[in-house]
C-alpha cells in the first residue's frame, strides 16, 4: 500500500458521519480540490437519496463500509452522533492504515475518547481527540477546534493547512474534551432553561415582564434574538444535544458527581426533538420548517402539543 503524503493537501479525507458537519466539512475540503470520502449508516435508509445527490453534486466518494472507507482514507475525520463515537472506532480500528491520523470530532465523555483512543492506536493508528467549541454551520471548516491526545502536535499544522483552526490544548487525553463538556453544561443547559422559562411564561401570559427582568439584569442579552436561536437550534438539533448531553452527564458522573443539571437538560432537548419528530413545528421537508424568527411561534405549537395532556390530568 502507498505511504501517507507528507502534504495533507495531497490526502484522501474519510468522513464518517455525513450529516450536517460532515456535508460542510466535505464542501469546505473539495473547494480545496482535495479528494473526499464518506460513509455514513444512514445511506441505506430513508435519508440516503438525500446524502447521495448532496455527496453528487460536491464531488465526494461514497464508501460502501467503514472498512472500505478506512482502508483507503488518509486521513480520516470522525463526525457521528456522541452515542457512536466508540463504535466508529471499533469499526474503523481493523482497517485502519498504519501511521493515519484518527480525528474524533465527536462530542463524547473524556472516558468515550481514551476507550476509542485505546482501539486506534492498538490498530496502527493516531488517534487524536478533537474538541468543537461551537456551532459548526457559522464557521464551517474554521471552528474552533480543541485538540488532544499524543499526536496531537504532529496534526494541528497540519489541518492549519487544510483550513481548521485548531490548537493543542494538551498531550493527554481527555482534557480537550472535558473543556468542550464543562462548556456544554452551560450552553446546552442555557437551552433547555430558556426554552422551558420562555414557554412556561408564555402560557401564563407574563413574558413581557419576564423579558423586562432579564433584560434589567443581563442588560448586554437580546433576550428576544437569543430566544429564537436557542428555540430553533434545539428543534433542528435537539435528537444530537440530547445524545451530546447525556455524554455531558457522563462527564460529569466520572467525577463523584451526580449530573442533576445535565440529565434535566438531556430531557428536555429529547422532549423538543419528539415533538419536531411528530411534526409539531413542520415538515422537516418544508422549507420554513424551524425557521421561525419568533420564538412565540414555537412555544405556542409546544403548548398545544402538551395541552390535551394538561386537560386529561
Amino acid at each position: 500500500m502507498a505511504a501517507i503524503p507528507d502534504d495533507p493537501k495531497f490526502w484522501r479525507i474519510g468522513l464518517v458521519g455525513y450529516g450536517e458537519v460532515g456535508r460542510i466539512l466535505g464542501e469546505d475540503l473539495r473547494r480545496q480540490g482535495i479528494a473526499v470520502l464518506a460513509y455514513d449508516i444512514k445511506l441505506d435508509g430513508g435519508a440516503g437519496g438525500a446524502l447521495r445527490s448532496h455527496a453528487a453534486e460536491h464531488g465526494v466518494t461514497l464508501s460502501a463500509s467503514h472498512r472500505e472507507l478506512a482502508a483507503s482514507a488518509d486521513f480520516i475525520i470522525s463526525a457521528v452522533t456522541a452515542s457512536q463515537a466508540v463504535p466508529v472506532a471499533q469499526a474503523i480500528a481493523p482497517a485502519i492504515r498504519r501511521g493515519a491520523f484518527f480525528l474524533d470530532f465527536n462530542s463524547a465523555s473524556p472516558g468515550a475518547k481514551q476507550r476509542a483512543a485505546r482501539l486506534i492506536d492498538a490498530a496502527g493508528g493516531r488517534y487524536v481527540e478533537g474538541a468543537v467549541m461551537t456551532s459548526v454551520p457559522p464557521h464551517r471548516i474554521k471552528v474552533p477546534l480543541l485538540l488532544g491526545g499524543a499526536s496531537a502536535e504532529a496534526l494541528a499544522p497540519l489541518l492549519i493547512q487544510l483550513g481548521f483552526n485548531a490548537k493543542v490544548a494538551s498531550q493527554k487525553l481527555g482534557i480537550a474534551s472535558a473543556v468542550k463538556m464543562c462548556r456544554s453544561i452551560m450552553i446546552k443547559g442555557l437551552e433547555a432553561t430558556t426554552i422551558e422559562c420562555f414557554t412556561t411564561a408564555r402560557a401564563y401570559g407574563v413574558e413581557d415582564a419576564v423579558l423586562g427582568s432579564l433584560k434589567e439584569t443581563f442588560p448586554g442579552i437580546d433576550w428576544e434574538k437569543q430566544a429564537a436561536y436557542f428555540f430553533q437550534r434545539v428543534i433542528e438539533h435537539g435528537r444530537r444535544r440530547a445524545e451530546e448531553v447525556r455524554e455531558v452527564a457522563e462527564t460529569v458522573r466520572e467525577t463523584g458527581l451526580i449530573p442533576w443539571q445535565a440529565e434535566g437538560t438531556a430531557e428536555r432537548q429529547a422532549f423538543v426533538a419528539d415533538l419536531a419528530d411528530q411534526g409539531c413545528f413542520g415538515s422537516r421537508q418544508d422549507e420554513a420548517f424551524a425557521r421561525s424568527s419568533d420564538w412565540r411561534i414555537e412555544a405556542d405549537r409546544i403548548l398545544g402539543a402538551v395541552a390535551p395532556k394538561k386537560q386529561a390530568g
